[in-house]
């Protein structure tokens, strides 16, 4: 079966012995059938490449796009490029349950996911179907965020932007649909200016920790002298010391899913070594014999097997509890600001990860490469390690002079001109 257009509205007249009637010329003569004038006019029929007869209907004057369509069918079929038109008929929301379904079951990252569809996505896409969105749709969409009266964050429209991009770049493998719109030159992704890290100055740091209570001191200690996460600082453990290597074992954070406080691996499921200065150990050694580590067992946030974690935690409040990021930021960081006699900037400049990057800061300074501090650190890319910190890595052109003028060394010492003698 080749394929073929059926219009509805005609069929063959046929004489008083049912037999088709024809003309002089022997062409078919048509008359009006019971369904002219209503509905569809034109059903064109097409074999997919299992044999299953496809069909599509078309109004009245459009038989020039019924005839288009039939021959794009009957092409995509002996060329195998050829779709169901049927299979990009589910919605987005329900297609993207089903690939969410397919990525990581790390529950921080469900919970991230969900939100960023529930708040920046389905709004908009979430009810069309998967061959209704293209270019024009992502543009709407796009739109859409942006039009808000308080806009999302560049960085969270992005985050939905390829959130979205690798859901229908699934359709399009699963051959729902036939390209991904995202990737489209007409389409511009959200863009993310590049952020400057300004590090502390030693002395604010200094400053922030007097103004800190002596329990919640040591965090100043481990943020800027190991540079820890948040969540990496209220999960850090003496047991993770080796003080053979001088190194501590960053192994775990503490992460909070929904309403329960979980211990998971660090950022990227990575762990890491981080060089431990003697001052450091000093300062935690002194920590720990004023408050002795608490023992705690939270749920273990990780798909392995294990199902609860016991850690000897340093970090902890006045009633020997586990911190949460919400409460220490609010009741013991942000006041420590006032109590220095200083402005807490709301732009994360002030956040506990400035300790982070002042540790990265004077690991450059003492020329640590790219690749160490990004170890150190635990990114998973060193370019993002460069693209964040390069511009704190020092001058190497007085560096490039001293290399030369060791091999072609200066006769005499250089006299400086006073310009206004000539």
């Amino acid at each position: 079966m080749a394929g073929h257009i059926q219009d509805r509205w005609y069929q063959p007249k046929r004489d008083s012995d049912g037999k088709v009637v024809r003309d002089a010329k022997g062409r078919v003569v048509k008359e009006s059938s019971p369904l002219h004038g209503t509905g569809m006019r034109y059903k064109v029929r097409y074999p997919d490449p299992s044999g299953r007869e496809r069909s599509e209907m078309f109004p009245d004057k459009q038989l020039s796009r019924a005839k288009a369509f039939l021959a794009k069918q009957q092409h995509d079929v002996l060329s195998g490029t050829y779709l169901d038109p049927d299979a990009g008929k589910l919605k987005f929301r329900e297609y993207s349950a089903t690939v969410m379904l397919g990525r990581s079951r790390d529950e921080s990252s469900v919970q991230t996911w969900a939100a960023v569809l529930k708040n920046l996505v389905y709004p908009n896409l979430g009810d069309l179907e998967l061959v209704a969105i293209g270019t024009d749709a992502i543009r709407k969409w796009l739109g859409w965020m942006n039009g808000q009266d308080r806009p999302p964050a560049q960085s969270y429209q992005r985050q939905a932007y390829d959130l979205v991009s690798s859901i229908l770049e699934a359709a399009v493998a699963d051959q729902r649909i036939r390209a991904n719109p995202c990737r489209d030159k007409s389409i511009r992704r959200p863009a993310v200016g590049p952020k400057k890290v300004t590090p502390w100055p030693e002395s604010k740091m200094w400053k922030i920790e007097l103004a800190l209570s002596p329990r919640d001191q040591v965090a100043v200690t481990l943020g800027a002298g190991l540079g820890l996460r948040q969540g990496e600082i209220f999960a850090f453990s003496m047991d993770n010391v080796d003080r053979v290597k001088m190194v501590y074992r960053c192994s775990r954070q503490v992460v909070k899913v929904g309403s329960v406080q979980k211990f998971k691996f660090p950022k990227g499921h990575k762990e890491r070594d981080i060089p431990l200065g003697l001052g450091v150990l000093e300062t935690l050694d002194a920590y720990a014999e004023n408050y002795p580590p608490v023992s705690v067992t939270l749920p273990w946030g990780e798909q392995d097997g294990r199902k609860y974690e016991t850690v000897n935690v340093l970090v902890t409040d006045d009633e020997s509890e586990l911190h949460t990021a919400r409460k220490f930021n609010t009741g013991v960081w942000i006041p420590a600001f006032a109590r220095a006699g200083l402005d807490y900037q709301q732009d994360y400049s002030d956040g506990m990860h400035a300790l982070r990057h002042l540790f990265a800061s004077s690991m450059l300074h003492q020329g640590v490469s790219i690749k160490e501090l990004a170890a150190f650190l635990g990114h998973a890319d060193e370019a993002f390690t460069l693209r964040t910190y390069v511009h704190l890595m020092p001058n190497s052109y007085e560096r490039a002079r001293l290399a030369v003028d060791a091999m072609f060394k200066p006769r005499r010492q250089a006299v400086a001109i006073d310009p206004s003698t000539g």
